[in-house]
């Protein structure tokens, strides 16, 4: 087992990282607020008024987008869930509101299967492989799909490193402990020698409720985001993870 080192917290005996994926490995926030931008302008345009709305609920702010955020945080579930309750506020049924999200994410999402990948959070690369050179177990967890996460292993050529590639499809999202339970167990590890990474609250409460071994909060502009002030650390690169012995 290992014992890793962040600024002046220690986790010992630690078997496998889980990383959450956009916001943590991938610099995603264009691609994503773009998407978002997209899906609340076609949704806009078959129900006039509710794009500016959407935007908010999304936590598009201009050219920023909130880390807390529906967009940044949520599944495409929730989004869906999201946007289908702002038309159902005008009149139209649910199911109904939820076949015009469902419609509109899809032509929204195909028109970004061509855009290139969004790159890796500088050094990402190197800690990944330095962690699995030291015999740790690895795993990406997402809140995006797991069709999302394999193809950001497969464009970024992860996949010496990461052992377990898992996203929300149907189901639970975070923070729901199963989800990290889940990868634990395909991993063949227990979750109190597991270290989840992660920039979000979601993240954070997902680890604490499962019984892990701690949790990393990072945020790659400033270590005093105060939506991480619940991880045992909080980090602005992630070649701050040292091993120790």
């Amino acid at each position: 087992m290992t014992t890793i080192q962040c600024g002046d917290v220690t986790f010992k005996n630690i078997q496998a990282v889980i990383f959450d994926k956009d916001g943590t490995l991938e610099d995603s926030e264009d691609f994503l607020r773009n998407l978002g931008q997209k899906r609340a302008r076609m949704l806009d345009a078959q129900i006039p008024g509710i794009g500016d709305p959407l935007l908010m609920a999304f936590g598009i702010n201009g050219d920023r987008l909130d880390p807390t955020g529906l967009l940044a945080v949520g599944s495409r579930r929730e989004n869906e869930i999201a946007s289908a309750a702002y038309i159902a506020e005008t009149g139209r049924g649910w199911l109904e509101s939820l076949e015009i999200t469902r419609r509109s994410f899809d032509e929204a999402d195909q028109m970004f299967k061509t855009f290139a990948p969004s790159p890796l959070f500088a050094g990402s690369l190197e800690v990944l492989k330095f962690l699995s050179d030291a015999g740790l177990k690895l795993a990406i967890l997402s809140a995006a799909s797991t069709q999302r996460v394999q193809k950001f292993v497969k464009d970024h050529q992860l996949e010496p490193y990461i052992q377990v590639q898992m996203g929300v499809d149907e189901g639970p999202s975070k923070p729901d402990p199963s989800l990290f339970l889940n990868v634990c167990r395909t991993l063949g590890v227990e979750p109190a020698s597991t270290l989840m990474v992660g920039d979000s609250l979601a993240d954070i409460e997902m680890a604490k409720r499962a019984g892990a071994a701690g949790s990393i909060g990072i945020c790659w502009k400033t270590p005093k985001a105060s939506h991480l002030e619940a991880a045992n650390v909080t980090i602005a690169q992630l070649d701050e993870i040292k091993i120790i012995s």
